[in-house]
């Protein structure tokens, strides 16, 4: 049996699991990052964890899952709030040379994406967008049972796309950045300000628009928002089916079908097959940390 090692790194824990080729986790071990004892630790950490995996030497391969912004090519964090001294360095070249494997990274966006994407409710598409909203909005393109990254290591990131410019910035996005309007958060901020109340989460703002005429209002805007968002992903890569992830989508995972034909209103007559699917996968994180180096070690 082919099995691979995935590790997801996260700010406050680490895992790092054997996986077999058809997804099963056989192994995993868990600990914390402890972030501020600095990058020697979190990677002598994850070595570590990856050592105990009972099983990791004859794995064939290393996938990590990373959160935010990635260079998938030198496989370095650009960007990072919750790990910013790992910002810039060479995390799997130094995994990969530890360990002497094949060793591949992307953000955890990416690697949940392709796990739904080959195993869940993607399992048979040829080619899927996978996007999560939740505190954030971020995507990711798969093709043929891989991750889409594109030049600069960037494609398929979707929270700064712009879906209205006539409205302000925001946290430093762009104008009408997906993110700022279609997160958890943007509908909470544009919730309270409409209804004049302290929404907590945007399940509160889903539950109050049944009845309060401003809450549906801010509603109705955030379907209309991903229904533009969601079809400009179809214009940039024509997916056969979006799967959706997210806090938000626990919140409110009804409005999937009324967004699905705001959506269609936009694209052209042949477009209008792509559908709108919740993603359920457990474990897609790990899982897909695998699969990424199982897909990449297949070229």
């Amino acid at each position: 049996m082919k099995t691979f090692i995935a590790v997801d790194l996260g700010g406050t824990n680490i895992r790092a699991a054997l996986v077999s080729e058809d997804g099963q986790i056989l192994d995993v071990k868990k600990d914390k990052t402890e972030a501020q004892l600095g990058k020697e630790h979190i990677m002598e950490k994850m070595e570590s964890l990856i050592t105990s995996l009972d099983g990791y030497k004859d794995a064939l391969g290393i996938g990590l899952g990373i959160p935010g912004p990635t260079d998938t090519v030198n496989g370095k964090i650009i960007i990072s709030n919750n790990l910013p001294d790992l910002v810039g360095y060479p995390i799997a070249d130094r995994i990969r040379n530890h360990f002497n494997k094949p060793t591949f990274m992307a953000n955890d966006v990416k690697v949940a994406g392709l796990a739904e994407a080959l195993l869940g409710e993607g399992k048979g598409k040829k080619n899927l967008y996978y996007l999560t909203i939740s505190t954030g909005v971020a995507g990711a393109m798969i093709l043929d049972g891989k991750v889409l990254s594109g030049f600069h290591g960037h494609g398929g990131e979707i929270g700064n796309a712009i879906i209205d410019p006539s409205r302000e910035p925001i946290n430093g996005l762009n104008p009408g950045a997906a993110e700022s309007w279609v997160s958890g958060p943007a509908i909470v901020r544009e919730a309270n300000k409409a209804c004049h109340k302290e929404f907590a989460h945007a399940g509160e703002v889903f539950e109050a628009a049944k009845s309060d005429e401003n809450a549906k209002a801010v509603v109705e805007q955030f379907k209309e928002d991903l229904a533009i968002l969601l079809a400009n992903v179809c214009f940039v890569c024509d997916p056969e089916r979006i799967l959706i992830q997210g806090g938000v989508m626990k919140s409110g995972s009804d409005f999937l079908e009324d967004v699905q034909e705001r959506m269609r209103k936009y694209l052209f007559p042949g477009m209008r097959e792509t559908t709108l699917a919740n993603a359920t996968m457990e474990e897609s994180g790990l899982v897909g940390a695998a699969m990424l180096a199982k897909s990449q070690m297949e070229d």
